[in-house]
């Protein structure tokens, strides 16, 4: 193995979630489905918010920018995880894995800045919907969304810096589908006390700032749906952000319960079940969660395949 300044491997072996080799068509098949729908599915989304000027709102903007991030997110670890099924080798090099670390990072927390923005949005339109066109402009969106993209290349940056500290002197085997910070930490050979404290302030200082967020725009909205003395406003009200919750328990339960905890107490076997969840499942759910529940996506795919049709018969 090739010697280089900052480590003493050239590679790494990706262990991928089973080494039993019965179990590796059936993965193979159930991931490359799951990436199949989260791809089309998110393609989808945004191929209609983009094609229905009635969903050219903030709302939708933002979910639009979810749902290409949740392509990157996804693309950033499962194509290499199916290439590597029926690699004898599966190597990753070491440029390549710090590559893969830095964007599973960086749009994973875009995905938690986007839900923060997406959760201020609800926030404003049912707590001051009259002032929603003044507050929330298409300018302020442009905004919002550049800065997410920007903390988002900064977080992950910081991260894989340091990750680029770390010697890795013999072991070269990471018993995990992709490149995750934790793995890498736990077969480095050099102390990874530096690389810890900053995923347990910085990164935690980014996540629960983001569910901060979120949390206080919800507790305004509840209070102000409550207010509402029809049943029938209060479910519309609460309709229109149950599906908004739902991807937010499901992408922050998990991602808490991999990375919040000490490195010693860390499961790998556990971790590469939880991992999952969260960069491949969850992904692949955002679309349909978002769609089922909104009339307005509903409405507007439904003119769409009809415009569509008439097209195609013409």
């Amino acid at each position: 193995m090739g010697n280089t300044s900052w480590t003493s491997v050239s590679h790494f072996v990706l262990l991928g979630i089973s080494t039993h080799p019965e179990e590796q068509i059936p993965l193979f098949l159930l991931f490359l489905l799951m990436y199949t729908i989260n791809t089309s599915g998110n393609f989808a989304l945004i191929t209609l918010i983009i094609s229905a000027p009635r969903l050219h709102t903030p709302m939708y903007i933002f979910l639009s920018n979810l749902a290409l991030a949740d392509i990157c997110f996804t693309s950033t670890t499962v194509p290499k995880m199916l290439q590597n099924i029926f690699s004898p080798t599966k190597a990753i090099s070491y440029l390549g894995c710090l590559a893969q670390t830095y964007f599973f990072i960086c749009f994973a927390a875009m995905e938690n800045f986007l839900l923060a923005a997406m959760a201020y949005d609800r926030y404003i339109a049912i707590c001051h919907p009259l002032h929603y066109p003044r507050l929330l402009t298409g300018r302020l969106c442009a905004r919002v969304v550049a800065v997410c993209h920007v903390l988002s290349h900064l977080h992950a940056l910081l991260h894989t810096l340091l990750m680029g500290q770390l010697d890795f002197c013999a072991e070269n085997r990471i018993p995990h589908f992709f490149c995750d910070l934790y793995p890498l930490m736990k077969i480095s050979c050099t102390s990874t006390y530096l690389n810890t404290l900053m995923i347990h302030t910085e990164g935690v200082t980014v996540i629960a700032g983001a569910l901060a967020c979120i949390v206080a725009s919800y507790a305004c909205v509840i209070s102000a749906v409550l207010q509402i003395p029809s049943a029938h406003g209060k479910w519309r009200s609460f309709s229109t952000c149950g599906s908004h919750l739902s991807v937010v328990a499901m992408f922050y339960g998990t991602l808490t319960w991999v990375y919040f905890r000490p490195l010693s107490s860390y499961s790998v076997t556990k971790g590469r079940i939880v991992t999952v969840m969260y960069t491949v499942v969850t992904p692949m759910l955002n679309p349909f969660i978002y769609s089922l529940r909104n009339g307005e996506i509903k409405g507007s795919f439904r003119k769409w395949m009809n415009r569509m049709q008439t097209s195609f018969f013409r």
